[in-house]
């Protein structure tokens, strides 16, 4: 398997479909949202978007499966299968906000080997393949050094359900918040993501993620060199719906802090 041929042919396609979403956001009508649960917005653009991504990727793996967020198609292959949110980050599109991704991962044999999510608005491009190191629009990049958490800046996500984990959840912000530079939310986990891959970010944590928010992106931070643990620090993060994604070198920090809380 060429790897970086591979990636090359999904990077194409990726910016294919994101001049798709960007035309439709200059005048996307509210009435077009539609509610799959509680703020867990959709509109026509995500599922119009899935439908693009999942027919080429198709022409480039014929026999590989999906996982999807819109249930386009929804079946694991024997040997490979895509892992893809169209649009990460409804809620800010629906708003107007220009913070939204496409994140695509491929899985061969349950192991990630390859990455792409493209931040839409800013045209910036995060990639990485089997064997190569991560790259933003051609440029290789690498996680922060930063070595205290008193130097970083961090992101995160804010409970939009489950509101039962909610107060702790506050108080884990407020501790966070006095340790570092910064606590950010974005609205993107794939992007949140990829800027740890780049170093805007030092770590990243959330719960309650499902594997098409975060398989892409943590595949960058992977190969970006990079920590990627679940809540108890455990590589089980996609399994867990939870993770924390950090440079590798304050993990133990954040990790310490979590647990009290969670």
């Amino acid at each position: 398997m060429d790897y970086e041929l591979l990636c090359n042919k999904v990077i194409a396609i990726a910016r294919l479909t994101g001049n798709f979403i960007r035309r439709e956001s200059l005048a996307f009508d509210n009435s077009a949202i539609e509610y799959k649960g509680l703020n867990d917005l959709v509109s026509y653009v995500d599922k119009n978007a899935e439908k693009q991504l999942v027919r080429n990727l198709k022409k480039l793996l014929p026999e590989s499966g999906f996982i999807t967020e819109e249930d386009t198609e929804n079946i694991y292959g024997k040997a490979f299968t895509w892992i893809i949110d169209p649009l990460d980050g409804t809620t800010n599109f629906i708003h107007g906000i220009p913070t939204f991704s496409i994140s695509i991962a491929l899985y061969e044999e349950n192991i990630p080997v390859l990455g792409v999510v493209y931040e839409i608005n800013r045209g910036e491009m995060f990639y990485s393949y089997k064997g190569a190191p991560a790259f933003l629009n051609n440029k290789e990049i690498r996680v922060s050094k930063a070595t205290d958490l008193s130097q970083c800046l961090l992101a995160t996500g804010f409970p939009y359900y489950q509101f039962d984990k909610q107060p702790q959840y506050i108080k884990l912000f407020t501790e966070m918040m006095q340790k570092c530079h910064g606590l950010r939310r974005i609205g993107s986990a794939a992007v949140d993501l990829a800027y740890v891959a780049c170093g805007r970010f030092d770590a990243y944590f959330e719960y309650n993620l499902n594997s098409y928010d975060m398989a892409a992106g943590a595949f960058l931070v992977q190969q970006a060199g990079g920590t990627l643990l679940n809540f108890s620090g455990g590589t089980e993060y996609l399994e867990t719906r939870e993770i924390v994604a950090t440079n590798g070198l304050i993990t133990q920090e954040i990790l310490d802090t979590i647990k009290k809380y969670f």
